[in-house]
């Protein structure tokens, strides 16, 4: 009875609709059952089920191929949509990735059955925009940089293992050193494990460059030095050194699929730019190669000249979002992807709200980690950092500043051109000349002329 009431409201609300992919199909993903609909004629029953098994997947593509299909709209549920896309893919097939939150919000749906109906009805009306998926090579990239970001989170876990096995033990050395896995640090645990308790002894591991004195160390290192506690320490650092092992065999993988890459430039005959001084430093946690040198190859343009974007920040953006920057047709679109763009939420002539967009793009993160560290920065857009956590406030200041950052990203890479930077002073200048004008426009709006008075300089 139910059915037959969607089916009349949806004959009735058809009428003013134009179909624009008459060979469409729509699949809601499960765990364990994909439920795909294709147009009604097609064949005997129109909507089917399949199990996720992988030899029930490629049934399911054959059986779209026989009804004559050719794009498919299905939602991206979890991981599980993943290898069905895949195959569906490799098979031919356009298929679209929709946000289940844009199709969930109708009324009289209770079934999986009536869900993948509407997807496929929507999908035949051209009323579904596709989520962005890069290309192959791109997600490999990407799945190899996710799997390391994990192996790096789980290590630094093992720090904190590290750490609270010291402090039980009173040996404070987080007060004495600012990292304990640098070179001081990890020499003196490793000694501690191997059973060398002398405090004297252990201080000697002292790096040159280290900022407090051999006989502060040496009293930091005076603990008690507990079974347990040892025990713990030992373990933590056991797990500590087999993630880095697997961190630099993932290195190593990576650095094999960026070779595969096309070449923009021919490094041979092109002089490999350094990396800009003064942006954000490479840490411990960066790939163990010359990261620089092969995103300049694949690239052609030294990304690193932007202020506060490293070699390790790029390569992070670029397994996000690809190197083709025609999947947006202008830096706004592109901005407004990664959710760095103000609100656009209005009502009767009037602004409702201007916060952005949550997400969870990991490439926009980049971004907001690399503005952050502007503050300081002598660039334009150090200048620009500054001007806007004065007015706006710090968190919406590191969103402007990664706004402007992600625009002169998308242009580098769409045009090949590179950066040049102009400085505080230039911005502090252009800035001057705003402000300058705008105060003109409105002094001559009152009937007043605004003069400038000589031998004074404005603040």
């Amino acid at each position: 009875m139910i059915d037959d009431k969607i089916d009349a409201v949806r004959k009735s609300s058809d009428k003013g609709l134009k179909s624009l992919n008459l060979n469409a199909a729509g699949i809601d993903i499960g765990s364990q059952q994909h439920y795909v609909a294709v147009p009604e004629g097609r064949d005997e029953v129109n909507v089917r089920s399949f199990a996720s098994f992988t030899p029930d997947l490629y049934q399911l593509a054959d059986w779209l191929k026989e009804c004559g299909i050719e794009t498919i709209a299905m939602e991206s549920t979890g991981v599980y949509w993943i290898p069905l896309y895949e195959i569906l893919s490799s098979e031919g097939f356009e298929v679209k990735l929709v946000n289940a939150r844009h199709v969930k919000n109708v009324s009289g749906r209770k079934t999986d059955v009536l869900d993948c109906q509407w997807l496929q009805q929507l999908h035949t009306y051209g009323l579904l925009s596709g989520a962005f998926r890069p290309d192959d090579q791109i997600c490999q990239l990407r799945g190899y940089n996710r799997h390391r970001e994990m192996l790096v989170n789980q290590s630094a876990k093992h720090v904190l293992h590290m750490q609270k096995a010291l402090s039980q033990m009173n040996i404070q050395l987080h007060n004495v050193l600012s990292d304990v896995t640098g070179k001081t640090g990890m020499k003196i645990i490793r000694a501690i494990i191997s059973g060398e308790q002398n405090p004297k002894k252990l201080a000697k591991y002292r790096d040159r460059r280290c900022k407090n004195s051999l006989e502060v160390i040496e009293k930091s290192l005076q603990g008690n030095y507990r079974a347990e506690h040892l025990f713990a320490l030992k373990q933590a650092m056991e797990l500590y050194d087999i993630y880095h092992e697997k961190i630099q065999a993932c290195d190593k993988e990576i650095e094999a699929l960026l070779a595969k890459f096309d070449g923009q430039i021919d490094l041979d005959n092109t002089d490999i730019p350094k990396p800009k001084a003064g942006n954000k430093k490479e840490n411990a946690n960066t790939p163990q190669f010359d990261l620089h040198k092969q995103l300049f190859r694949i690239t052609g343009v030294n990304l690193t000249a932007l202020p506060g974007i490293n070699s390790h920040s790029a390569f992070k953006i670029i397994s996000e979002v690809g190197l083709d920057m025609r999947h947006w047709r202008t830096e706004k679109h592109f901005v407004s992807w990664l959710g760095l763009c103000p609100g656009n939420k209005v009502s009767g002539g009037k602004r409702l709200s201007g916060p952005t967009t949550p997400t969870a793009n990991r490439a926009a993160a980049a971004f907001r980690m690399a503005a952050s560290t502007l503050f300081h920065s002598k660039s334009a857009l150090g200048a620009f950092h500054r001007r806007m956590k004065a007015r706006l406030g710090p968190a919406k200041a590191v969103t402007a500043t990664a706004h402007k950052l992600a625009k002169l990203f998308y242009l580098m890479l769409k045009y090949g051109e590179s950066y040049v930077e102009k400085g505080q002073d230039y911005y502090e200048k252009q800035h001057k000349n705003r402000v300058v004008k705008n105060l003109q426009h409105r002094a001559q709006q009152m009937g007043f002329k605004l003069v400038a008075v000589s031998g004074l300089e404005a603040a």
